[in-house]
This record gives C-alpha cells, structure tokens and sequence, in this order.
C-alpha cells in the first residue's frame, strides 16, 4: 500500500497553503469540507476529469492542507485546522469565510 505524504506541521509553509487555495475547485474542497466535515473523496462533483481530481487533492494534502485516510478503496479528506492554525493563526477561518459570502 502507497504511504501518502502529509508535511509535518512545523514544515507547512504560507506560500504552499496560499498556492494550493487559490484555484477554485480546491477552495471549493476546504469550504465543503470545512462545512460538512469528513467527506469520501468521490462525494464531490466537480466538471472534472478523475485524473485532475486527484491532482487537487494531492496538491492540498502536500501542502499541508488536507488529511486524506484510505480506507478500503475509499479516500476520506479531512481538514488539518488544527495544524493550520498554530501555524497560522485565523487564516483558515478567514478564506473560508471570506470565500463562503
């Protein structure tokens, strides 16, 4: 089974954060999930291919946005708020909130 890379909290960095929110199919992803909760990765439905799918996903959970948990063939994304805000004090809250109106 493929280990999947999740940066420790003190290696997530601003620039990687700011990148990986500003397409909007990936805020789109932190604001359901940030919303909803848990959510399986196919519960989305975005007018995308599964193959970029997986790249927006990737490339929030290597910046250190999302925690993705494989369970079975299933993929669960969960947001690392925690970590994001001892690292970052309020940003999170503040796209999410700013990006919802």
């Amino acid at each position: 089974m493929k280990i999947l890379f999740h940066p420790n909290r003190d290696d997530i960095e601003l620039t990687s954060v700011l990148y990986a929110l500003s397409d909007p199919i990936r805020l789109s992803v932190v604001i359901a999930i940030a919303h909803s909760g848990e959510q399986a990765c196919g519960h989305f439905e975005f007018p995308v291919v599964k193959s970029t799918m997986t790249h927006h996903v990737r490339t929030l959970r290597e910046a250190g946005v999302l925690n993705v948990r494989k369970q079975g063939t299933q993929h669960f994304l969960t947001l690392r708020s925690d970590d994001l805000n001892l690292r970052f004090p309020g940003l999170l809250d503040a796209i999410v909130q700013s990006a919802s109106i």
